[in-house]
């Protein structure tokens, strides 16, 4: 698999250096694979047009872990700077690590520079020829690099080359597939594509805005609120911070960018340059960042010892700051609350510090601190997530149990006891606080997943979706129905019921969650905002708290994350936007049904398709037959001819709904038997049924296999009978016999009455021009213009009718045949 993706990145390099672009960001974030493992290389923001492969770039851009030396001193570089990066990448694939690592900019360009490696290739897992190829990539010397020619040329990737070669251009082949004119193609696969928004609301502002400002092509991974600012981390795992409605004018560093200053928009967090963020959580007015190494950052105030460098760095810490106390024990998560911090390693140690109060850091005492203190927790226990409210700390385990230290106040934090006495007398224990870390029993019945703590009350997910409350309900924030005092644990039904929460958090006195239907439910506190709640949408007019989940946020989103603190909430919402096309005939009349085939299998692909091809087209289906789809070919003479019938899935070829697909699969399909003819049942009711002569002139006759007319546009076809195994496979079907010996006998009836018929009308035009006749002589002798105008008039218009209703000429049709064929007109 390596050489696989290998060969396809350095063809792929070696197609645009032979069109003199140089790509110059070449990266594992820019190389895109596919559900097939086809490898696309992308992202030409910032490719430069060379006008040869001797001509030079001394722009210094591009990714700094990827970055060439000669990119690093700042001299001209290129097409060998590619090549460097794509020796980082192979490099990276094989290790799994960076190629090149340190903890500033400076010190990776030094050892970029000096070619000092993270770590080398395991000899024992790769080939020596491999691992030679990835050193020559990576020398120091761009004239040393091959070209991406001469590392497609190497024995490694030649001798496989024409194999890949065949293979890239077999999976590239469903997209250009020349279209046939004669033969219905499958469907184009249906796209997919994801638009990745932030909205935050909250702070007075009850409309959500939507964040735009944030650099184009980065969209948010994850998203944190504070009491004071908000914080994003990309894609790119960059990190941008500003100022939420509330944040004022004096601030405390918490944004990081070195300065004071409130920004108003997402704002890069410039001195974090270089370093992939993974994860970023905010507390009252600092912030704390944990990146893909497992390294930890922290900005803002100082006050309570939560920048957890013993307060060397002054009260306000304007700029990020490493807490080497992790370098050699990597934080696997962090967690802030409004004055401390609590992070998780990966070694599954605990670790906090800032305020002591009420127990919060769980140090069995209410001390502040301003270094890491690591916290006891039974070493039976397996930690996997860590969550810091308000004045309280979470610790959550793997076996979904629940441990908690801090203020109880309102039980939100699951601590009171409900204890049974022997006489059905029930006492209740209320725990203040505890200062170390302490089971919550009223949640051993459940097995959590996840835990959203706020600041007077905390929601919970368990295993199988279902969302919990405790706390405070004086603004239904439980989402109970009502606003009484609850004192356990609520499992949430109404419009919650049946449905699985997947995302929930708490804010001050209110309740975000996320549904896997791809809903947003708001509860509790909806003043300044906080459930996004219009005044035209509060359910009592000035009562602004609602204790029912409310869906908000209109049309259907799905939220990959989600934070809620004091009154604001911040959350990451996609749109999923499918598209499909369906290809048809140039006839545009192919059609969607089920044809039940002659024999079990039959009407399958040709032998001569690919696997590929004939899965596409061969779709079972359980009566024994193929689904199909039916094209259809009106002639010049009207006659509707059946072609053929190719094996293709219905999805492919209609764009049927689908309860009217299955309507149509379970109809009743009744055969026309063999031996009876439509044409003579009809000719075989009384005289008084038959047509006029004005209706026979369009009247034609099928011949042969009685096919159904041509339906109207937009109209269903009904199910047909396809023709015999042994038909399908010959060439065009030749004209059947004539039938004309069992109709000439009504034929001439039908001649002979239209004869008669003209014959009187003939009679009947003679009587009335004698009238007519009769009546001008008479208007002559009248007195009076009046009468004679009339008269004169209606005359005139009985001429022009007797104009325009001309003697119809038998003689034009005489070769005129029912059945409309050929071989039958000379006999009549």
């Amino acid at each position: 698999m390596v050489v696989w993706y290998l060969f396809q990145i350095v063809s792929a390099v070696s197609c645009i250096h032979k069109a003199g672009i140089l790509h110059r960001d070449i990266k594992t974030l820019n190389i895109f694979l596919t559900k097939a493992n086809l490898i696309k290389l992308g992202d030409y923001g910032l490719a430069k047009k060379l006008n040869s492969e001797y001509s030079m770039a001394e722009t210094l851009v591009g990714t700094p872990y990827y970055m060439s030396p000669e990119l690093c001193q700042g001299v001209k570089y290129n097409f060998k700077s590619d090549i460097w990066a794509v020796g980082c990448v192979i490099f990276e694939l094989l290790t799994l690590k960076r190629t090149f690592d340190a903890t500033n900019p400076l010190n990776l360009c030094v050892k970029i520079v000096q070619g000092i490696r993270a770590m080398e290739v395991d000899s024992s897992q790769y080939s020596l020829e491999l691992i030679q190829m990835v050193h020559e990539c990576l020398d120091q010397n761009p004239e040393q690099r091959p070209t991406a020619d001469e590392l497609l040329d190497r024995p490694l990737l030649r001798k496989r080359r024409r194999e890949m070669e065949k293979k890239v251009t077999l999976l590239n082949a469903p997209t250009k597939r020349p279209r046939s004119s004669a033969v219905t193609e499958a469907p184009i696969a249906v796209v997919t594509s994801r638009t990745s928004e932030v909205y935050v609301w909250g702070g007075g502002k009850s409309t959500p805005q939507k964040l735009d400002v944030i650099r184009s092509g980065c969209s948010a991974r994850q998203v944190c609120a504070g009491n004071t600012h908000f914080a994003v981390v990309t894609v790119e795992k960059e990190l941008y911070t500003w100022v939420n409605m509330q944040g004022g004018t004096k601030l405390h560093g918490q944004l990081g960018h070195g300065d004071k200053a409130s920004y108003r928009q997402p704002k890069h967090v410039e001195k974090l340059q270089g370093k992939a963020i993974r994860q970023v959580s905010c507390g009252d007015d600092f912030t704390v960042c944990v990146t893909d190494e497992g390294q930890l950052y922290a900005f803002g105030s100082d006050y309570y010892g939560c920048i957890g460098v013993d307060k060397v760095a002054g009260p306000e810490v304007l700029e990020p700051v490493q807490l080497d106390f992790f370098l050699s024990n990597p934080v696997e998560q962090v967690s802030c609350g409004d004055n401390h911090v609590v992070v998780l390693t990966r070694n599954k140690e605990v670790y906090a510090w800032g305020c002591g109060e009420y127990g919060r850091l769980g140090l069995d005492s209410e001390e502040d601190h301003c270094l890491p203190q690591r916290v006891d927790v039974p070493k039976a226990l397996i930690i996997v997530a860590v969550q810091c409210g308000s004045d309280g700390t979470f610790l959550l385990t793997q076996s979904g149990k629940v441990l908690a230290c801090g203020l109880n106040e309102f039980n939100k934090l699951g601590l009171n006891q409900c204890t049974s006495g022997i006489i059905n007398h029930e006492a209740y224990h209320e725990v203040p606080s505890a200062a170390s870390f302490t089971w919550a029993k009223q949640l051993s019945f459940y097995k959590i997943r996840a835990i959203a703590p706020g600041k007077t009350h905390t929601a919970a997910i368990d295993e199988r979706g279902r969302l919990l409350t405790f706390g405070c309900n004086k603004c239904g924030q439980l989402g109970v129905g009502n606003y009484k005092k609850r004192l356990g644990i609520n499992l949430l039904g109404g419009p919650l019921g049946g449905k699985q929460v997947i995302r929930v958090s708490c804010g001050d006195e209110f309740t975000i969650a996320a549904t896997d239907d791809n809903h947003i439910f708001a509860w509790g506190n909806g003043g300044n905002g906080r459930l996004a709640m219009t005044p035209t949408e509060r359910p009592h007019g000035s009562d602004i708290c609602t204790s029912w989940p409310r869906p908000i946020f209109g049309s259907l989103h799905h939220v990959p994350d989600l934070s809620c603190r004091g009154w604001h909430t911040i959350l990451i919402v996609e749109k999923v936007l499918n598209s499909k096309t369906i290809r048809s005939n140039s006839s545009g009349l192919s059609i969607g049904t089920v044809v039940q085939g002659s024999s079990p299998g039959g009407g399958g692909g040709g032998g001569g398709e690919d696997e590929d091809s004939r899965q596409k087209f061969e779709t079972p289906d359980p009566s024994g037959g193929f689904r199909g789809t039916m094209e259809a070919d009106q002639r010049i003479d009207g006659v509707l001819d059946v072609l053929e019938i190719v094996n293709t899935p219905v999805e492919a070829s209609t764009s049927c709904p689908g309860w009217l697909q299955k309507e149509l699969e379970n109809a009743e399909f009744i055969p026309m038997p063999d031996g009876l003819s439509p044409i003579s049942g009809a000719f075989s009711e009384p005289e008084k049924d038959t047509l006029p002569y004005e209706g026979l002139q369009g009247l034609k006759v099928p011949s042969g296999v009685p096919v159904e007319s041509e339906p109207p546009a937009g109209a269903w076809r009904p199910r047909l009978t396809p023709a015999p195994q042994h038909a399908r496979k010959e060439a065009p079907l030749p004209p059947p016999a004539c039938a004309c010996s069992t109709l000439q006998l009504e034929v001439e009836r039908l001649q002979a009455l239209v004869l008669k018929c003209l014959a009187e009308q003939q009679k009947l035009q003679q009587e009335n021009l004698q009238i007519f006749t009769q009546l001008h002589k008479l208007s002559t002798r009248l007195e009076g213009g009046q009468q004679v105008g009339v008269h004169s008039r209606g005359t005139q218009t009985a001429k022009e009718e007797m104009e325009e209703d001309p003697k119809p000429d038998l003689d034009a049709d005489s070769s005129w045949c029912l059945l409309g064929t050929e071989s039958c007109r000379p006999s009549l």
